[in-house]
């Protein structure tokens, strides 16, 4: 599913609810000037820790403009910020000076070791782990964010300012964000909603059934991040499971290699680890033994390894900036790829900038490998069956300019998600499916089987006319890279044989056919399409179904209806047909009362109609449907009591 393009039906059913074609309109493949993809933010750059209102990465100073009007902050990154209305943070323009650290006083009667001083109007200011007002001169302080013996703002404050408008109105700074207050600091205000500030290091996974897109920060001791299926406010505290077994892996290869290392991956049993002077090292027995080391000068730190899951003896690795100064001619290296278990590397750079490169991935049937530098995201073609790397890319245009952290295709190698340092996780359309199309389930971009009625997406393509065996297969949207069509409900058999006749010519294709092929349509963070029955309002996790009610689940794939309905039409809204299929539905692995399973009032959408039990457990749960005992895709649905 993708956002960027509608197609509306009958929307009396179910108010609110829009359909979602998997393919990027106006894409333009292969121009000069780098390959036009369309990107879309994954979330925001705010972060939920417990504290006063969202937090975001760190901040290290924070100033008001002389008059007062503007608030400016340099993150951890060294970008300088500035927001006018407390709301909408902008770069600051080319040329903004930082002030200097103001001088700081000693603190009188200090109320904490290493306490900096502050002076607004008669009023004192001290900072330190935590914040303090003193309004008799230094006699007595006032401790402004202590409780419990920790800080309401999550950490010690690094910048304090005085707005010099009022002596009441303060900013600080910390490794949390920017928090404000109007009141002298008996109430706090984050400012980090839309400040450009996370900073995100790894992408560890992608949307799929009950997860979302998970993420690492930069930063040491940060928690391990996930952004929910359906989460509309901030990034929130995952299980960390990921991180751990990162880092795990980390400690483990650097004991047995007796060195720094910076990066590692794993596929089967074969274990790949890179060192922070440019060595990397293979175990193909879970890193009992390892094999011996590749190294070369012309490398720096290795940031970055992907394994391929499918065949582990392949591997890339990118090497961040050279700390040395190479000799006249000689190029850093950045890309190294084997293809034997890691007995010899061989150098993919050729034309990537010379800049650090953090993160990698690749899709080796398709010839398609990404890495994220610090001047971006860039795409080349590789031969799966030599060292040969093709022409590097860059495909970052309309993401933000900021370093590209790392890079992780999704599972069917669909989806290019893209980590940016500030910004945080973006994501589009792989662009080398513009040269390789794909025939996707149109819910959830799997590869699963088709139905009679169920929809496809034909992704890298704009498909004119479509036959599915010897009949049309009615397409229901298209453009110069991708296509959806509906499969007819007459197709019969174990495949159905795809004819797609493109601009550029006739493509032909066999998919897997099957009675019934259930699968919930969800979003592009996985957020299901889930439906309150009454309200028609979308579920998700800041709009919870509740114990006791009915919900609505839109679906494809669950084959012929009764009475027969024609190919390409929407189904009625008074009386739709009925699915022919048993259909069932289970909530945390238990069966729940299926009202009634009908087409719904769009083409090739089916409409499942659920009695949550009067008694559930409060909070997400996993939910997902039958056919005729197939089972769907399972995602996760918020229930509030």
């Amino acid at each position: 599913m993708c956002p960027k393009a509608t197609v509306w039906a009958n929307r009396s059913l179910l108010p609110g609810i829009f359909l979602a074609v998997a393919f990027v309109p106006s894409a333009a493949f292969g121009q000069a000037e780098g390959i036009r993809t369309d990107w879309r933010h994954i979330g925001n750059s705010a972060i939920e820790l417990g504290l006063p209102s969202a937090a975001t990465g760190p901040v290290d100073r924070v100033w008001y403009s002389a008059d007062g009007s503007k608030l400016f902050a340099r993150t951890h990154n060294g970008r300088v910020f500035e927001t006018a209305d407390l709301e909408t943070w902008k770069t600051a323009p080319e040329g903004t000076v930082v002030p200097p650290v103001p001088n700081s006083d000693p603190v009188p009667n200090s109320p904490e070791a290493g306490a900096l001083l502050r002076v607004g109007g008669t009023r004192l200011y001290a900072f330190a782990r935590n914040a303090f007002r003193s309004d008799d001169g230094g006699d007595s302080w006032l401790n402004l964010t202590a409780y419990h013996g920790a800080s309401i703002l999550g950490s010690p404050i690094s910048d304090f300012a005085v707005s010099p408008t009022s002596p009441d109105e303060i900013t600080v700074a910390n490794a949390a964000g920017v928090w404000r207050s109007t009141d002298a600091g008996l109430t706090w205000t984050g400012l980090n909603s839309s400040l450009p500030n996370l900073p995100v290091r790894r992408i560890f996974g992608t949307p799929g059934g009950m997860r979302g897109v998970r993420i690492a920060l930069g930063v040491t001791g940060a928690p391990e991040l996930e952004w929910a299926p359906g989460e509309k406010t901030a990034w929130r505290v995952s299980d960390g499971v990921d991180a751990q077994r990162e880092a795990e892996l980390k400690q483990s290869a650097a004991q047995s290699l007796k060195t720094n290392i910076t990066a590692v991956a794993a596929a089967g049993d074969t274990v790949y680890a890179g060192s922070a002077d440019g060595q990397l090292w293979a175990s193909s027995d879970k890193g009992a033994t390892w094999g011996p080391v590749w190294a070369t000068v012309e490398a720096g730190p290795v940031e970055g390894i992907f394994a391929d899951p499918k065949d582990p003896r392949t591997a890339v690795a990118v090497f961040g900036a050279h700390a040395k100064t190479l000799s006249p001619g000689v190029q850093a290296v950045h890309v190294m790829r084997t293809l034997n278990n890691g007995l010899y590397w061989d150098d993919s750079t050729a034309n990537l900038p010379d800049v650090a490169a953090h993160g990698v991935t690749l899709d080796r049937a398709a010839g398609a490998i990404y890495v994220g530098t610090d001047a971006g995201v860039f795409y080349a073609t590789m031969d799966a069956a030599s060292a040969r790397t093709g022409t590097w890319t860059r495909v970052s245009e309309g993401l933000p300019n900021a370093a590209a952290t790392d890079v992780k295709l999704d599972a069917g190698a669909n989806q290019l998600y893209a980590a940016l340092d500030g910004y945080g996780v973006y994501a589009a359309i792989a662009p080398h499916r513009f040269r390789n199309l794909q025939v996707v389930n149109a819910a959830d971009y799997s590869s699963r089987p088709a139905a009679p009625g169920s929809l496809l997406s034909v992704l890298g393509a704009h498909v004119t006319s479509a036959q599915a065996g010897s009949s049309s297969a009615p397409i229901l949207a298209t453009d110069t890279s991708g296509t959806q069509i509906q499969v007819p409900f007459d197709a019969t058999g174990q495949s159905v044989a795809l004819a797609l006749q493109l601009e550029q010519g006739r493509s032909t294709t066999v998919f897997p056919l099957r009675d019934v092929s259930p699968a919930i349509f969800v979003g592009p963070d996985g957020a299901p399409m889930i439906l309150d029955a009454d309200s028609g309002e979308m579920l998700d996790a800041s709009n919870s179904a509740h114990s006791g009610s009915r919900i609505q689940i839109l679906a494809t794939g669950l084959g012929r209806v009764d009475p027969d309905w024609a190919t390409g039409l929407p189904g009625p809204v008074a009386n739709p047909p009925h699915v022919v299929a048993a259909v069932h539905a289970y909530l945390d692995q238990n069966p729940v009362e299926v009202s009634r399973a009908v087409l719904a009032p769009y083409v090739g959408f089916y409409l499942i109609e659920i009695q949550l039990p009067r008694i559930v457990n409060a909070g997400p749960a996993e939910i997902y449907i039958e056919a005729d005992g197939q089972p769907s895709n399972k995602v996760r649905l918020y229930i509030a009591p």
